[in-house]
């Protein structure tokens, strides 16, 4: 997906684990099917997983999980992959990277789940329980900081994005999202990347929550996110109003939701799932916003 990734396969973590976690060098190993863009990940035996940072901007996450994934599991009502053990770059493969706790199931899809609604009520029950954990010290990523910040990107990447969008509506539409206030209370704990490559599902049931590498503290806000590209009316007004997000704050999140524009030229070629979730959230918020301007031209 990148030019400059690093190539993995089973050979290459075999010797990994051989040199430096000898105790699980003789497990099967098996590399997992994804979308993700960030990590390459191969399930070791039944219970673990080894994740392997494919581009350098990736490398960080590593030490994040390892760091705050054990402190924010134990209050949160899913589970998440907790990290097992580090490793360190060597000669033939260049960055950190970790083991977690292998977790089943497939991901939560809305094909792949019983009720939506209940995703809803859950997934804001677990940011709610998330927003609550105390931020102090908490890790900086760029999702908690306000969206605005985005402008430059955003106009750049649609220009160059042609037909694939109604640009038009488009812009309107970020423009009322750059009215919108910036958050000014407290910071607090996001997830950073919710959406259905990043839940998973067991016999029909919202079962946890992966990918914490653009976890972080700050304007929670791109948590709202997912209401765009997995739910529909009904179950983001569930969202919505279970985690009573104000008007401003939801205004931001569908501005997270609109973001996703910037990774639809880079990876349209080689990572569809990709691409056609981030076209969904973008194309349930422009259908919102036209909705919207609808009724403002009925009332005048």
């Amino acid at each position: 997906m990148h030019a400059d990734e690093v190539a993995t396969d089973a050979a290459l973590v075999r010797h990994l684990l051989a040199t430096q976690h000898p105790q699980w060098a003789d497990l099967p190993i098996s590399r997992v099917a994804s979308a993700g863009t960030d990590n390459a990940m191969y399930r070791l035996g039944d219970d673990l997983a080894v994740r392997l940072p494919r581009i350098h901007w990736a490398v960080d996450s590593v030490d994040k999980e390892q760091t705050w994934l054990p402190r924010l599991a134990p209050n949160l009502p899913l589970p998440v992959p907790i990290p097992i053990a580090s490793g360190a770059a060597d000669d033939r493969y260049p960055h950190r990277w970790g083991v977690v706790r292998w977790l089943d199931g497939q991901l939560a899809t809305a094909e792949a789940v019983d009720s939506l609604s209940d995703v809803a009520h859950e997934l804001a029950t677990f940011v709610g329980a998330l927003r609550t954990i105390d931020p102090a010290g908490g890790p900086i990523h760029s999702r908690g900081a306000p969206v605005r910040a985005q402008d430059d990107g955003i106009r750049s990447a649609v220009a160059a994005l042609g037909d694939l969008l109604d640009v038009e509506t488009f812009l309107a539409a970020w423009d009322r999202v750059l009215a919108a206030p910036d958050h000014t209370g407290p910071p607090t704990w996001f997830h950073g990347d919710l959406g259905d490559l990043n839940l998973l599902a067991v016999d029909g049931q919202l079962s946890a929550v992966i990918d914490w590498g653009t976890c972080g503290v700050g304007d929670p806000a791109v948590d709202c996110r997912i209401a765009w590209n997995l739910f529909g009316p009904a179950e983001r007004e569930i969202y919505r109003t279970a985690l009573s997000v104000d008007d401003a704050t939801w205004e931001r999140g569908k501005g997270w939701a609109l973001s996703a524009v910037t990774g639809v030229g880079y990876y349209h070629e080689t990572n569809p799932t990709l691409v056609e979730q981030a076209l969904r959230g973008i194309n349930a918020v422009l259908d919102d916003f036209r909705r919207a301007r609808g009724r403002d031209a009925a009332g005048r």
